[in-house]
């Protein structure tokens, strides 16, 4: 057998699969070290991103002050201190109509995957993190007792998925680099209860929505499968 017919070949081969090998462990290592999450997309609201403050079970308001739509399924119960500028929808086409679009966004958030690195699974306090667009997993008990910093452009997107609640106490959210709150959304997998804080965002919890101690605020929305309730609150979008 004359040998140098196949000595040729095989080199060939031999480098041809070295350079695949190489160029495999270039895409693989490489792109799995620089990989970035995938940017967040922001739910479709429908008619319930019309309301300010939507709650299933109904809608109390003590001491408050809420500019924009207010509506519920059953009841909306203000007090005499409480001022409402908007409209009130209560048990309404319209609300039930909000509502319904609220619960279909609720599901496609919940459906939204965890990024798999540990920047964006968060637990505990979040107060003193500064960060950028993205979707954020929150694992436990959110609290947030100190600023919370949102920076990123103007059509940067924050969705934060919290497995059960979030408990913020005389914390804050702030907007950076042109961060608008109107691209934030938190999704929680119960309540959300904002004592004496200052929150951007829409909220869309999976049971009640509470705001307590004078001074809390939202500048968004608050959409909340059972109730919503305000007292010494402030909430507009």
């Amino acid at each position: 057998m004359n040998n140098s017919i196949f000595h040729p070949l095989s080199k060939t081969v031999r480098l041809l699969l070295v350079a695949t090998l190489a160029i495999a462990l270039i895409l693989g290592t490489g792109q799995m070290a620089r990989a970035e999450p995938l940017a967040a997309t922001a739910p479709e609201l429908g008619t319930a991103a019309n309301f300010v403050v939507l709650g299933g079970a109904g809608v109390t308001c003590t001491d408050s002050t809420i500019t924009g739509d207010v509506g519920s399924l059953l009841t909306v119960i203000p007090t005499p201190t409480c001022n409402i500028v908007g409209p009130i929808h209560q048990g309404d086409a319209t609300a039930i109509q909000a509502f319904n679009d609220f619960s279909v966004a609720y599901l496609e958030l919940a459906a939204v995957p965890c990024p798999a690195d540990a920047d964006h699974n968060l637990t505990g306090d979040l107060g003193g993190m500064v960060l950028s667009p993205g979707v954020y997993c929150i694992s436990g008990v959110g609290l947030l007792t100190s600023q919370l910093t949102l920076d990123g452009p103007s059509n940067g997107i924050w969705i934060f998925k919290a497995a059960t609640s979030l408990t913020p106490i005389g914390g804050s959210v702030v907007m950076a680099g042109g961060g608008q709150a109107g691209n934030v959304y938190w999704q929680t997998g119960t309540a959300v209860s904002l004592d004496n804080t200052k929150f951007v965002g829409t909220i869309l919890a999976g049971s009640a929505i509470t705001f307590t101690g004078v001074g809390s605020s939202l500048d968004g929305r608050a959409l909340a499968k059972t109730a919503v309730t305000a007292t010494g609150a402030s909430i507009r979008r």
